[in-house]
């Protein structure tokens, strides 16, 4: 003979089943711990082996830009429109030279955005690090067009170098930057910060 749940038993069933589960509380081993900045010797060594790679690569792009070629005087033209260079580039038949004309290019432009992040850190960002660099690199094609034999001014190296710049900062440049020169707590930052919930 079956005997009948008693009121008590439902009532126990039923509390639970409706019981809801309990959200895992955070603890303080889930949560990742920001990086220790470095201490003020590291950071004066960052930015001095910084400052040496910067005239070393200051060295390396005067002898690749500023030299005179006379060999090559009759070949050069200016070049105002872009794009142009870089599609006579990709329609050549010579594809290392390709390569070269174009990852040359790239190549030369990413030191400035792995090193002005650690030398200057009010250059941090994307639209700051382009803009330093196509400053630098307009004035370098100026230099060229107008006083170097065999050299001319071309806008489309310009552009190639500053895309390299932009992905030598979101490659390397901003790790660097933010671990030799970590952000400073301004006083809008209270608004800004999300409160932890309770």
């Amino acid at each position: 003979m079956k005997t009948k749940p008693t009121r008590a038993k439902w009532a126990s069933t039923w509390s639970t089943r409706a019981k809801p589960a309990t959200a895992h509380a955070p603890d303080e081993s889930d949560t990742p711990r920001p990086a220790a900045p470095l201490t003020p010797f590291l950071r004066v060594l960052a930015m001095a082996a910084a400052f040496a790679a910067t005239v070393a690569f200051s060295v390396v792009l005067a002898r690749l830009t500023l030299e005179p070629s006379a060999a090559s005087e009759a070949l050069t033209h200016s070049n105002l429109r872009p794009g142009d260079s870089i599609r006579a580039y990709l329609e050549q038949p010579a594809f290392l030279d390709t390569v070269k004309q174009l990852g040359g290019n790239l190549v030369m432009g990413v030191p400035f955005g792995v090193l002005l992040p650690v030398l200057v850190p009010q250059t941090r960002g994307l639209l700051r690090v382009a803009v330093a660099t196509a400053v630098v690199m307009t004035l370098v094609e100026l230099v060229q067009g107008s006083l170097i034999t065999g050299r001319a001014f071309d806008v489309d190296d310009v552009i190639l170098n500053t895309t390299g710049a932009l992905l030598g900062y979101l490659v390397l440049g901003r790790r660097l930057g933010r671990a030799v020169h970590p952000r400073r707590s301004h006083w809008w930052h209270r608004w800004t910060r999300s409160e932890p919930s309770r």
